[in-house]
């Protein structure tokens, strides 16, 4: 293999990328968590997602978006990035983290059909049991940062702090919102530009209406702010992840995770964890390797890492949340999805 082929899949990946999801996802994406970093009180994230939030609303919350937000491992970051930044706990904050990918209906939907019911219906309650177990995992792990956060006086200074009206930011992020859920949608593309042109001219009523310039500016700042961080970061992993495509032969994966050995699950989740996978890729590559021999545990566990993983999602993650914090993510990630394969492969097999 020479080393032209191994670049020229590299920027093939990039390209792609480049192509299919910049304008109809991050771009969107970048918008909204400006929006959530400028418009939206630090206090009304603190009240759902903060240190101080009841557990079962902050994580019933984050465990579920994934329902809502179809969305890949690269295009939830800026929203990951926006709620962090605004002070949300590190648990809910990475069980949205984790749930936004995972959790997605279409997906999931799309997995029970190509490869039967009981796969589609062990990806969606893991997926979400997932979310959850990780993001408490990680708030314990991590639990003395976590005091300091909850007994800093900064965390609680905002606590009644009054934000905009809620219609008014339910009609504004509700506009960003549809337009990154129109713009992903498989329909004609005259329909999309229509429907996107409609949502962008709401979208001006409603800032001229309900925002002022200096709000304005402020989220177009913060939007330029999320930019700056996590896309030339992105777009090396991208990079990356193309190039691994051709360097690790499409044979020798079918061959290691055939079965549900240990080894099977745990190759699987390792594969998952560094691919890039954009939303509902994954579901005809695991039916092609399943087709190929591939165990359904480590099919599971491939659909578990994958869609929430990939190599991009774990150098912006870190930048984000510290190198410490992201190694722990990505081998709870990995070591849970290698357990609930083997579970599931035992079950069925």
């Amino acid at each position: 293999m020479t080393l032209m082929i191994i670049w020229q899949s590299g920027i093939n990946e990039l390209l792609e990328y480049l192509s299919a999801h910049v304008l109809t996802c991050l771009v969107p994406a970048f918008f909204i968590a400006g929006g959530i970093a400028a418009v939206v009180s630090t206090g009304a994230v603190l009240k759902y997602f903060g240190p101080r939030a009841p557990k079962h609303l902050a994580y019933g919350v984050a465990s579920v978006s994934g329902g809502i937000l179809a969305v890949c491992s690269c295009t939830v970051l800026p929203l990951f990035a926006g709620i962090h930044k605004k002070g949300a706990g590190l648990g809910p904050a990475v069980t949205f983290l984790f749930s936004g990918p995972a959790i997605n209906i279409l997906a999931i939907v799309l997995t029970a059909r190509k490869m039967g019911w009981e796969l589609g219906l062990a990806r969606a309650v893991g997926a979400v049991i997932f979310s959850i177990v990780i993001g408490l995992l990680m708030a314990f792990i991590f639990r003395r940062e976590e005091e300091r956060k909850l007994n800093d006086d900064n965390a609680g200074m905002f606590a009644g702090e009054e934000g905009k009206p809620v219609g008014h930011l339910l009609a504004f992020f509700g506009t960003l919102m549809a337009i990154l859920l129109f713009g992903t949608m498989a329909i004609p593309l005259w329909s999309k530009v229509a429907i996107i042109m409609a949502l962008l001219s709401f979208l001006a009523v409603v800032l001229t209406q309900w925002y002022d310039g200096d709000e304005v500016k402020e989220w177009l700042v913060e939007t330029w702010k999320f930019v700056k961080l996590i896309f030339p970061i992105l777009l090396v992993g991208v990079f990356v992840a193309g190039v691994l495509k051709v360097v690790i032969p499409e044979h020798w994966i079918a061959s290691s995770v055939g079965g549900n050995s240990l080894s099977a699950n745990l190759v699987a989740s390792v594969i998952g964890s560094l691919m890039y996978f954009s939303t509902l890729t994954e579901v005809p590559i695991v039916k092609a390797l399943l087709d190929m021999g591939m165990g359904k545990g480590p099919a599971l566990a491939l659909l578990l890492a994958g869609p929430s993983l990939s190599l991009p999602n774990m150098l912006v993650v870190r930048s984000v949340m510290g190198t410490k914090r992201t190694i722990v993510y990505v081998m709870l990630v990995i070591t849970l999805a290698t357990l609930t394969g083997m579970v599931f492969g035992s079950m069925v097999g």
